[in-house]
């Protein structure tokens, strides 16, 4: 029976991320607030670079990078010659979005940290790489890439080839009664 209980709270932790992307994350109607130091388009690539302090808002969805970029299906992004923000804002269809350098992806009281974010928007993966590190209350499993299937709600983490590595699920019943935020000393 203890095992059982285990079991079931494993495999609980390794799906909330997955469960908290697909119930409101990444949303295709919602729209998307992006804000940073600097912007570059690329009428030619379809894409728009973002870097330095880069914050970007969907919903309850915060994504914080160093540089994040977006890059859109089809043709050409149009700037507003005023903003040089692509005509109609950022509201294209959206193909990949990659962000990198202090990756911390928030929404409610999920958090994710990691090296790199790259985003599917077709496919609805998102790719979390680099000491990834995902949270929910006081639950936590990290690795070297945390893959989180949206439409399937499920999630993959996988560890480095480092020599030892291994990956890491902190599991804390009934962590909702738990006060310190922290994991086990030396994680």
């Amino acid at each position: 029976m203890r095992l059982l209980f285990f079991s079931l709270c494993l495999a609980l932790t390794l799906c909330f991320a997955s469960a908290a992307w697909s119930q409101k994350g990444m949303s295709t109607s919602a729209p998307i607030q992006i804000e940073a130091d600097r912007m570059e388009t690329s009428q030619e690539k379809s894409v728009v670079v973002f870097s330095g302090h880069v914050r970007a808002n969907q919903s309850d969805l915060i994504i914080n990078a160093d540089a994040m970029t977006v890059r859109y299906l089809g043709g050409e992004v149009q700037p507003d010659s005023t903003t040089d923000v692509p005509a109609g804002g950022l509201s294209r269809q959206i193909d990949t979005i990659t962000a990198k350098g202090n990756v911390e992806i928030v929404q409610g009281n999920w958090v994710a940290t990691g090296d790199t974010m790259d985003f599917n928007a077709d496919e609805r993966i998102v790719i979390l790489s680099g000491n990834a590190k995902a949270w929910q209350e006081q639950n936590m499993v990290s690795g070297e890439k945390i893959t989180l299937y949206l439409d399937e709600g499920r999630s993959v983490v996988e560890r480095s080839n480092a020599e030892g590595e291994r990956v890491k699920a902190f599991i804390y019943p009934g962590s909702q009664e738990i006060k310190d935020d922290k994991p086990p000393q030396g994680q």
